[in-house]
């Protein structure tokens, strides 16, 4: 409804005259209404309380009998807090089942019966604890799982840029952690940037650590920036990288996201925009055709795109051994394949709009297909690893 323009608030406003407050499930989809209405605030404390009440929530597969119930372990939090499965099988014969983790808590004594488990939760500082702790119990586990909790760490920028070094026709700039003092320290120019993150020059990208969706991402030409940066970004850890221009002859910026499923490679959009940090939603490709008319071009002819960068998506796959895996990326003006970012909780979906997107439907469906045959092959192979405890 939120990407059709339909009107949430008189839904919302519905849907809290008629809340119950013993209702679950009521409480957690009002939960992800406040959350698209921007009230995120109130979406997270609705959540709080929902979860207080249970912590499984099933979405029954629109088509029954559903082939296959996968098990997502979850978290806590916003819509980027886990993998958003849910956005993309909204439709279909898996029925998801939803287990929100409360860290320090026996969980597995009480699981659902399910055929698959896929571990959805973000990767951050905060969740790396309890990755550890999700490795042992998980190591024996009767059916299989996806994304299993001891790869996702290499989704972490810092971590992902270290591991996708060396790959021939791979750019992926250094991504290096700095400190709040050691930024402060460049500002006032008591020391340069090369004496702190040698081999790195302005112009530069700076985000806050755990940041998400561009949120406070700048691009800083001088100390002088940074100074201003950190005067209006109260945070204690970030993140820097080389700038790279990846603008094509005509000044546009293109980013598009691909996914690795299995480690085969399937589009799943691409934006075009004048600036630099592009998000889908901002770029103007709702209005413009032109823009869609590229985006259906580069769909169409993905086979050569992937075939094209081959080595590089096929490292991606083998250094991170995720199952469902998603690639934010450009291409350079000189062909070589630039990494901004992978991750396995970027949110894919079939919900744009048939009548702007009438191309994007059968692309879609390759991604949900090749996840639910993944699934189904695994499902169908004996397992060795014993039964869960």
């Amino acid at each position: 409804m939120s990407i059709a323009g339909q009107d949430l608030k008189s839904l919302g406003q519905e849907m809290l005259a008629r809340a119950d407050a013993a209702d679950a499930n009521q409480l957690m989809n009002l939960s992800i209404l406040m959350q698209c209405l921007g009230n995120r605030d109130m979406g997270l404390a609705l959540q709080e309380h929902a979860l207080a009440l249970q912590r499984v929530y099933r979405l029954e597969a629109s088509e029954q009998p559903a082939k296959l119930r996968l098990l997502m372990l979850m978290l806590p939090g916003d819509l980027a807090a886990n993998t958003p499965l849910e956005c993309l099988l909204e439709r279909g014969d898996i029925e998801l089942i939803h287990y929100y983790l409360t860290p320090g808590d026996t969980w597995d004594a009480d699981v659902p019966e399910h055929d698959a488990l896929i571990v959805a939760l973000s990767e951050s500082d905060a969740n790396a604890e309890l990755l550890r702790a999700l490795e042992t119990s998980l190591v024996a586990w009767s059916v299989p799982v996806l994304n299993a909790p001891q790869h996702i760490p290499a989704v972490g920028r810092d971590r992902a840029s270290a591991l996708l070094q060396g790959v021939p026709g791979l750019l992926m700039p250094p991504t290096l952690r700095a400190a709040r003092a050691q930024l402060q320290a460049i500002a006032r120019g008591t020391v340069q940037l090369t004496e702190v993150f040698p081999g790195c020059a302005f112009p530069v990208i700076l985000r806050p650590v755990g940041s998400q969706g561009g949120r406070d991402l700048a691009k800083m030409q001088s100390p002088q920036d940074v100074a201003a940066y950190l005067e209006r970004v109260d945070e204690p850890d970030f993140f820097v990288s080389p700038f790279i221009d990846y603008s094509g002859a005509d000044g546009q910026f293109r980013k598009m996201r691909v996914a690795l499923i299995g480690g085969r490679a399937y589009a799943c959009h691409m934006a075009v925009s004048t600036n630099w940090m592009i998000h889908y939603v901002n770029a103007g490709m709702y209005e413009s055709a032109s823009k869609r008319a590229e985006e259906l071009a580069w769909m169409t002819n993905f086979d050569a795109f992937v075939q094209q960068h081959r080595g590089a998506l096929d490292a991606i796959w083998q250094r991170t051994q995720l199952d469902y895996l998603f690639i934010d990326c450009a291409q350079t003006p000189d062909g070589q394949f630039l990494v901004f970012e992978i991750d396995h909780a970027m949110v894919v979906h079939a919900m744009d709009t048939e009548d702007q997107f009438p191309y994007k439907q059968v692309h879609m469906l390759k991604v949900k297909n090749a996840f639910r045959e993944l699934l189904l092959r695994l499902t169908a192979q004996p397992t060795t690893t014993g039964t869960k405890p």
